[in-house]
């Protein structure tokens, strides 16, 4: 701290420090006491989950001009999907009929179902018809190169994604997307508990988070209250 490391550092160094006794208490079984306790770490600012506008997405999406990369953003946008979850979804895992996705390879092997919107659908359906035949069962497969036809890697959509924002000149990652996604649910008035759902959030306090930035939703329902409050009042009728 008095060097001015910053926080996220500091925690690094206690963190290898708690490994390495760990390492000599456990495997070198020698008679140690820990000196990293919990609660040491320095407290981090948690930012807040950056989402794109409608003109953003639109940038976006005109750049975006193959069938596999609309579908694989699509499914992040209005399925909230993360991109190993992308990466990972297979063939089986599409239901058309019912308009949904399994997702087996969760955030800590937790599986849910999501849903799929008009436009993911029609995205989908562009993607699969143009789709080659493949060995492997994975959606996504590569479109070039040695490895064309395989199964495409999280780092390769990513790079996709990097490819994107800088012919658009955009801030934007996968992950801002699924937190579009969520941003957009709560501004239509979604229930907290049904965005974590979809998102596959363990923790209810993760998906709060949200709450900091859906400005529309938090105006909405404070006008929506204060209409309810001076009608009770009496303070609506004598403004008028």
């Amino acid at each position: 701290m008095a060097r001015g490391l910053r926080p996220k550092t500091i925690n690094c160094h206690l963190e290898r420090i708690c490994q390495f006794y760990g390492y000599l208490i456990q495997e070198e079984d020698l008679e140690l006491v820990n000196p990293v306790k919990k609660g040491y770490g320095q407290r981090m600012s948690k930012p807040l989950p950056r989402h794109l506008t409608e003109e953003e997405l639109d940038m976006l999406f005109r750049a975006c001009k193959t069938p596999r990369d609309r579908a694989m953003f699509m499914l992040m946008l209005r399925c909230g999907l993360r991109v190993a979850e992308v990466a990972g979804l297979s063939l089986g895992d599409i239901d058309l009929r019912r308009r949904r996705l399994f997702i087996h390879d969760g955030k800590a092997r937790k599986g849910r179902i999501v849903y799929l919107s008009d436009d993911v659908l029609l995205a989908l359906d562009d993607y699969l018809a143009v789709r080659p035949t493949s060995t492997t069962q994975k959606v996504f497969l590569v479109e070039k190169g040695t490895y064309r036809n395989g199964p495409l890697s999280i780092r390769a959509i990513q790079k996709r994604m990097e490819y994107y924002a800088k012919k658009t000149g955009l801030t934007v990652s996968c992950h801002a997307l699924r937190h579009t996604m969520a941003t957009q649910m709560l501004n239509a008035d979604a229930e907290l508990v049904t965005i974590q759902d979809l998102l596959g959030h363990r923790w209810i306090t993760t998906t709060q988070r949200y709450c900091r930035i859906s400005n529309r939703k938090v105006q909405r329902d404070y006008y929506r209250a204060m209409e309810v409050v001076m009608h009770r009042t009496g303070y609506y009728q004598s403004a008028h």
